[in-house]
């Protein structure tokens, strides 16, 4: 059965590392951007990310311009921009593509093991969203694409796709999931 370890990325220099690295922590993969309206989620996943740090838990940052064209600029840029404004010290890769053609094979099997679920109702840009994606594909909600930035995948200590948390999502769900993984 394949793992995000079967899988190697790119670093914010381009130097491809193996995810094998990680091998025994929790993860969160999230493919981000600095002119989102979800970019203040910066904050929160720091906030995580310094809480259980100690404990074998990674935030990865996977920078995408897919979105909006919402993460401009270089990957030095990009890096930091985020430490500037949000204090992040978690690693952050290359830019990368998690959609289409040219999507990076790490998120393609992210998306064939935990497919879109759906954006919290209770979210208030939830219905700005649907209505947008709905707009450009009536069926987005069957596809297993990535829908918009900060999707996160929670990676269990054997290197398995545990969840999938849309960017509407809050972080007290996300934060129960990696408690319970660490426990």
């Amino acid at each position: 059965m394949k793992t995000v370890y079967d899988y190697s990325v790119k670093d914010r220099k381009g130097k491809m590392e193996s995810l094998r690295e990680y091998a025994g922590e929790v993860l969160l993969i999230v493919n981000t951007a600095t002119r989102c309206g979800f970019t203040p989620q910066y904050t929160e996943l720091e906030q995580l990310y310094e809480k259980y740090h100690a404990q074998g838990f990674e935030v990865l940052d996977f920078p995408c311009n897919q979105f909006g064209q919402q993460a401009p600029g270089t990957a030095e840029e990009i890096r930091e921009f985020c430490q500037l404004n949000y204090g992040t010290k978690f690693p952050q890769y290359k830019k990368l593509e998690v959609n289409g053609e040219k999507a990076d094979p790490l998120f393609k099997f992210l998306k064939s093991q935990k497919p879109f679920g759906g954006f919290d109702p209770e979210h208030p840009l939830s219905k700005i969203l649907d209505e947008m994606l709905s707009k450009a594909d009536p069926n987005y909600k069957e596809n297993p694409d990535i829908k918009w930035n900060f999707t996160k995948f929670l990676i269990g200590k054997r290197g398995e796709v545990v969840a999938r948390f849309e960017p509407t999502d809050s972080i007290e769900k996300i934060e129960a999931a990696v408690a319970k993984l660490l426990a």
